[in-house]
């Protein structure tokens, strides 16, 4: 038993990681603390998710265009990856739409847990999207029907408007 603690006698990573693989332990992530421009980045992103419109789908390269950073897609995922499901937090996966954002292919990108992408799929054929699956099993959605990639975010469009007639009228 001596072998599964260091000389502070705390558990050794290899023992913790068996104790996860028998069931005796559950895995908890740790959290990792979050610099200003990653927590700017997550909350841009967010809000940009929010703005598609119901029964619409889009990119991960999309959403980066628009919030700035059109070279990090898959900081697009990572973000949408780590969206709270506790209904307390500021974004979480009931205000999020998480499910209209797919991959450049039109394809329901494939997770870790294979019910990750048959949900997702569920989530949009709730919305009315129309998910099928290709030659090689994969899920997808028909961007020339379902797709949605405006130049610029609709409430950033707005505030362009508001700001341009308010300019006028001096």
């Amino acid at each position: 038993m001596y072998l599964h603690f260091d000389k502070r006698g705390r558990r050794t990573k290899q023992a913790r990681r068996k104790e996860i693989k028998r069931g005796r332990e559950k895995y908890r992530p740790q959290a990792m603390a979050r610099s200003d421009e990653a927590a700017s980045f997550f909350i841009a992103v967010y809000r940009a998710v929010q703005e598609i419109p119901e029964g619409k789908v889009t990119s991960y390269g999309h959403i980066a265009k628009l919030v700035g950073t059109p070279q990090r897609p898959r900081q697009v995922g990572i973000c949408l990856k780590h969206l709270s499901h506790d209904p307390g937090a500021r974004h979480h996966s009931g205000n999020v739409p998480w499910q209209r954002v797919i991959n450049s292919k039109g394809i329901i990108s494939p997770r870790s847990q294979p019910s990750g992408a048959r949900n997702q799929a569920a989530a949009l054929r709730a919305e009315g999207v129309t998910v099928s699956t290709d030659a090689l099993g994969e899920l997808s959605v028909d961007f020339g029907e379902y797709g949605w990639f405006p130049d610029i975010l609709p409430s950033e469009e707005a505030e362009e408007q508001e700001w341009s007639s308010s300019s006028e009228d001096e």
